[in-house]
């Protein structure tokens, strides 16, 4: 196709969370280079209303858009909606993948079951938006989606890439916080940590199979929670450099996902 990214032609992707936000960016920039694509979601209502409408729009719609806009672009696109807290559910994106488009050999770990929680009594975050205490619940949660699934994906990825004899594959996460810890989304910080060790793992085992793993950490990106407050936040920062686009993320993404980012593996890009 004239005027493709470049970035993974004639590979299939698995994208999870693909219903908005870097997500859906991702999952467009990857078609456009040529990948068939795998949408996978989870329609979620969130009812705090320290987050604008828009983004709880977002994040209460399907992946139908995403898909149709890509099909219409001459693209490959399928969409499965799954709960990826279930344990069963890698195999199913897996064999729905399979069964739609081919053998996957691009993972994108995007999807996250996020939610703000804090080991102080405070009930908002600075920005607004409801806190909740660190408790059984909230770790249950976070990890089950941030750290637990993209864990058995990848182990579902290696497991059949291994067996058909693959000899390329990508594999790309998304976090945010460090190693100093995430205030204030106390377990989505420690849920990424995990995400990225399970990540830098599959990096060195699954190298021999032409596999390249990488987190990526982006800027602030604006899938629609952004505020007023946010943007001078972000301005009078001195870790903090752009409030970046979700196509910013993605055009990232695919050339991690290129060959020529092959050499690159086992890294956190962090993007300001």
């Amino acid at each position: 196709m004239a005027g493709q990214r470049s970035g993974a032609p004639g590979h299939v992707a698995v994208v999870t969370g693909a219903n908005h936000g870097i997500g859906a960016a991702v999952a467009r920039a990857l078609a456009a280079s040529g990948c068939a694509v795998l949408l996978t979601y989870l329609r979620l209502h969130p009812d705090d209303p320290g987050l604008p409408q828009a983004y709880r729009d977002q994040r209460a719609r399907a992946a139908d858009e995403v898909v149709s806009d890509i099909r219409a672009a001459g693209g490959r696109a399928a969409a499965l909606e799954t709960d990826l807290s279930q344990p069963e559910a890698a195999r199913a994106v897996f064999d729905a993948a399979e069964t739609s488009l081919g053998p996957v050999d691009v993972l994108v770990n995007n999807a996250s079951s996020w939610l703000a929680d804090t080991f102080l009594p405070d009930e908002r975050d600075r920005y607004g938006r409801a806190l909740r205490p660190v408790d059984a619940g909230s770790h249950r949660q976070q990890f089950a989606v941030d750290a637990e699934a993209p864990a058995l994906l990848m182990a579902e990825f290696a497991r059949r890439h291994v067996a058909r004899g693959g000899r390329w594959g990508r594999i790309i996460g998304l976090t945010s916080g460090g190693d100093q810890g995430f205030p204030e989304e106390v377990s989505y910080g420690a849920a990424k940590a995990a995400q990225t060790n399970y990540t830098m793992s599959a990096a060195a085992e699954l190298a021999r199979y032409g596999v390249t793993a990488n987190m990526v950490y982006p800027p602030v990106t604006d899938t629609g929670w952004i505020t007023d407050e946010v943007r001078e936040f972000v301005r009078t920062s001195r870790d903090h450099h752009h409030v970046a686009t979700p196509e910013q993320v993605a055009d990232v993404i695919v050339f991690l996902c290129s060959d020529a980012g092959a050499l690159v593996t086992g890294n956190v890009l962090v993007l300001r």
